[in-house]
């Protein structure tokens, strides 16, 4: 496999397996204790990946938002932020979103072949288009990161990114938060869509720890031999 940075998937669920609901409004399903955690997760990445979907519905800033922590990476000679990073086939993402419009911190769009033409002249004043492929392959992404010195990277959803880099091998660590209550309603999405996953009865994921943090659950999983890496 082509030289790739450290993967970190972070998600938070339902008792039942939903990241939201079906209501049009997004679900907390953390809470300000948890959230000070991912920001803190955040701040020691490279990188932010989520998919267009997420960047669409939800409208993410992908920012560290802790002062302290924003100065600290600034005296390390890094941007305030890690990188943001989507992955599209259409190209079909507004330029005012706030992951182009906030931070001062390099932007990524990987583009499947037939969309670049359309995705550069609507977002290539606010980001750098990447060509992918016919389908944008995450692999190979990966490796364009690494190439552009992306050492850790943080995936942040959905349910259809996450699905992408379990089933492929290229996930080493997962933090999952369960938040206490359910969703009930299939029309919601869950955390990871149908695949063949390398995780499985008869190959278990390894647990590394276990944290309540407040009202929600964290569970940490070791998914490959490179877990724990710098």
């Amino acid at each position: 496999m082509s030289e790739r940075p450290y993967v970190l998937l972070s998600c938070a669920m339902s008792i039942d397996g939903y990241i939201d609901d079906a209501t049009g409004q997004r679900l907390l399903l953390s809470n300000m204790e948890d959230l000070d955690r991912i920001d803190a997760v955040r701040a020691e990445c490279d990188a932010i990946l989520v998919g267009a979907s997420t960047v669409r519905l939800d409208n993410p800033r992908l920012m560290v938002r802790s002062q302290q922590r924003r100065d600290l990476r600034v005296a390390h000679g890094l941007p305030a932020s890690p990188t943001k990073v989507t992955v599209t086939a259409r190209g079909d993402l507004d330029p005012t979103a706030r992951f182009f419009a906030t931070g001062d911190t390099d932007k990524i769009v990987y583009c499947a072949t037939d969309a670049v033409d359309k995705t550069r002249e609507r977002l290539g004043s606010v980001a750098t288009i990447v060509d992918g492929g016919e389908s944008v392959n995450v692999e190979w992404a990966l490796a364009d990161l690494a190439a552009r010195g992306v050492r850790r990277l943080m995936v942040e959803g959905g349910g259809t990114m996450h699905s992408q880099f379990l089933t492929a091998g290229l996930a080493d660590e997962l933090h999952l938060v369960v938040a206490p209550f359910f969703v009930g309603d299939c029309r919601a999405p869950r955390f990871v869509t149908d695949g063949e996953f390398p995780w499985r009865p008869g190959h278990r994921a390894s647990v590394a720890e276990v944290r309540q943090i407040d009202d929600v659950v964290l569970t940490r999983y070791a998914l490959s031999d490179r877990f724990g890496a710098a």
